[in-house]
């Protein structure tokens, strides 16, 4: 199979289209041949090693764990899934290795829901990282109708699904962003504020008793800057800066893969709860570039290798 492929961790310069042989089935698993990957800033950060201390690595790494496509062959034991149904994966698995930037991957059954007619595959591709995590952030912070949420990081693709999510739930939510994605900001329920220098006074400006919940998908200075934020007994859940557990009394949230929330997140899509913002497509031959377009940090929604 044609897959992307690096055998170091480096720049995006690693990254080469060479064949590698077909996945192994395994007993839990199926193999998907991948109409769509999703790329998200954790696949830079693994390919230039950041992440060799929490993940054992086994080269040639493929990257990439979203993925939406068709089952080609199922497991022994795979009663959920069939050939031919169209499926899509938050497909992480314990070893970094054959990831979804590929023409086949095997995805644990564990890690899949099937993909809703309603949204096509590149749409299906950019949902399952990011939703999860949007989703499963909410769910540790124990968001209420009615309690007011600040969003940092807002306008990328994890904090505009947190952003519909919590419009969905009642919340009253802020959300940080770059001035370019106010509008959007605004379009999809929240109140946006300028993020930078004099954050802290801007958001309370517009919420003045403080926040019920922060949710941090940015870290650093965002991190600095959430103290003066939080309401009395007011929460901050972070996935990107472990400060919010160690230092703020919060939460840090290691998303994992979960069909069943996956399918959840499907249906709402698929009923228009959730607009999935592509920012966007590339071929598998210019993953490389993707890659890069993700490392700037300046990307509105999502990134997806068409293969």
């Amino acid at each position: 199979m044609k897959a992307i492929a690096y055998s170091e961790f480096g720049s995006a310069d690693v990254l080469h289209l060479t064949d590698l042989p077909d996945p192994h089935i395994g007993s839990d698993a199926v193999v998907v041949k991948v109409v769509a990957a999703g790329v998200n800033p954790v696949d830079y950060k693994v390919r230039e090693g950041h992440l060799a201390g929490l993940l054992d690595t086994v080269f040639p790494v493929v990257p990439g764990w979203d993925v939406a496509g068709t089952v080609v062959a199922v497991g022994l034991d795979t009663p959920e899934l069939q050939v031919g149904d169209a499926v899509m994966a938050y497909a992480r698995k314990d070893v970094v290795s054959g990831g979804t930037l590929a023409e086949l991957v095997q995805v644990p059954v564990r890690t899949a829901a099937r993909k809703p007619d309603a949204l096509s595959f590149v749409e299906a591709a950019a949902l399952p990282l990011a939703g999860l995590t949007a989703l499963q952030s909410i769910r540790r912070a124990g968001v209420a109708a009615g309690q007011h949420v600040l969003v940092h990081g807002a306008a990328g693709g994890v904090g505009s699904l947190a952003v519909q999510l919590l419009v969905h739930k009642g919340a009253h939510v802020v959300g940080t962003a770059s001035e370019g994605n106010h509008d959007y900001l605004r379009a999809l329920g929240a109140t946006p504020v300028a993020y930078g220098e004099g954050l802290a006074d801007r958001a309370l400006a517009v919420v003045p008793e403080g926040f019920d919940v922060v949710l941090d998908y940015v870290g650093g200075a965002a991190i600095d800057a959430t103290p003066a934020l939080l309401a009395e007994g007011g929460t901050v859940v972070s996935v990107a800066d472990p400060r919010a557990r160690t230092e703020l009394g919060g939460h840090y949230v290691w998303v994992r893969p979960d069909a069943a929330d996956l399918a959840e997140l499907g249906a709402l899509a698929a009923d228009g709860v959730l607009r999935l913002e592509i920012a966007e497509t590339f071929p598998l031959e210019r993953a490389a570039d993707a890659h890069r377009l993700v490392e700037t940090g300046h990307v509105r929604g999502k990134v997806v290798v068409a293969v």
